[in-house]
C-alpha cells in the first residue's frame, strides 16, 4: 500500500461501524426468527454494545502513550546542558517506534521527534529516514490526512483540547509547542547535517565504543607483539645467557668480570690436580 492510499480509500471508521451494524442486524434477525421475546433481544443488544465499547476503548490509552512520548522526547532534545545516558534515549526511541508500528497513520510530529532523537544518538541513517519523511514528502503533512483513522481522530480531539486549555496540561502543551517550533526551524538543517554525516561514514558513539572494545583491534594487539619481539631478540643475542630466576643477563665473556676479586682463581679441576700432586709426594 502506498503512503497516500489512506487518503484515497473509504474512511475506516465508516467501514467498521457498518460491519458492527451488519453483524448486529443479522443477530437480531436470527433471534427474531426463533421467536425469542423482544426483551431478551434488547438485553443481548445492550450487552453486545458494552462489549464493543470495552474492546474498542483502548484509543485513550494509546493517545496517552503519544503525549508521554512527546514529554520524554522534548525533555531530551531540549538544549539545557543535561547529559543523557544512551539507554534513556533508546527507551524513548523504542516508545516512539511502538507508536509508529501501532498506528496506521501516526502524527508527523512523532516522526520528527524520532528523527531528532536518532540524530542525538548518532544513528544518522535512521535520522535521515524519519526526518526526510517529514521534510521532503508532502503526504506527511497534516493537511494530507483527509480520511483519519479512529485513533488519529481521537488523538486530534485530545490535542485540540490541550491547545484550547493549556492550563489543564501545561507540561504537555509546552512540550508540543517546543517540538513544533523545533520542527519548523531545525528540521531541514537537521536532515542535511545527518545526511552529510551518513555519507561521510561517521560512526555513532555506540559504534565507536564497540570498535574500541573489539579484540581484533590492531592498536591493542601491537603493544604485546612488540614487547614479545624485543624479548625474543634479547634471548637470541650471542654470548648472553638468560637466568631463569632473574631478569639480569649473565655474560659468558671473561672480560665482563673485570674488577671481580675472584676473577684470577683457578678452575676446580686444576686446583684438585695440584692438591693430588702435593699429597702424592
Amino acid at each position: 500500500m502506498s503512503d497516500n492510499a489512506l487518503e484515497k480509500r473509504v474512511p475506516s471508521m465508516i467501514k467498521e461501524k457498518g460491519q458492527y451494524l451488519l453483524a448486529f442486524g443479522i443477530i437480531v434477525s436470527m433471534l427474531a426468527v426463533t421467536n425469542i421475546p423482544f426483551l431478551v433481544i434488547f438485553f443481548f443488544g445492550v450487552f453486545a454494545f458494552f462489549l464493543i465499547k470495552t474492546f474498542t476503548g483502548g484509543s485513550k490509552s494509546d493517545n496517552r502513550d503519544i503525549f508521554e512520548f512527546y514529554l520524554s522526547a522534548n525533555e531530551i532534545l531540549r538544549d539545557d546542558d543535561r547529559r543523557w545516558f544512551g539507554f534513556e534515549l533508546r527507551e524513548t526511541i523504542d516508545r516512539g517506534e511502538n507508536i509508529v508500528r501501532r498506528m496506521t497513520a501516526a502524527p508527523p510530529l512523532v516522526f520528527f521527534a524520532l528523527g531528532a532523537l536518532y540524530s542525538k544518538l548518532g544513528e544518522h541513517k535512521a535520522a535521515v529516514k524519519y526526518l526526510s519523511r517529514v521534510v521532503e514528502r508532502p503526504e506527511s503533512d497534516e493537511s494530507a490526512y483527509v480520511y483519519p483513522t479512529p485513533e488519529l481522530r481521537q488523538y486530534v480531539r485530545v490535542l485540540r483540547r490541550i491547545e484550547r486549555e493549556p492550563a489543564d496540561a501545561p507540561l504537555t502543551s509546552a512540550a508540543i509547542r517546543s517540538l513544533e517550533r523545533a520542527r519548523k526551524l531545525r528540521a531541514t538543517t537537521l536532515l542535511e547535517d545527518n545526511r552529510t554525516k551518513f555519507s561521510a561514514g561517521e560512526l555513532s558513539p555506540g559504534q565507536v565504543a564497540a570498535a574500541q572494545l573489539d579484540p581484533s583491534n590492531a592498536e591493542e594487539s601491537s603493544v604485546p607483539l612488540v614487547y614479545t619481539e624485543e624479548l625474543v631478540r634479547e634471548d637470541s643475542s650471542p654470548g648472553v645467557e638468560r637466568d631463569p630466576l632473574s631478569s639480569k643477563n649473565l655474560s659468558t665473556d671473561q672480560g665482563d668480570h673485570h674488577g671481580d676479586p675472584f676473577s684470577n682463581r683457578k678452575p676446580i679441576t686444576e686446583l684438585l690436580h695440584d692438591i693430588y700432586d702435593k699429597n702424592a709426594r
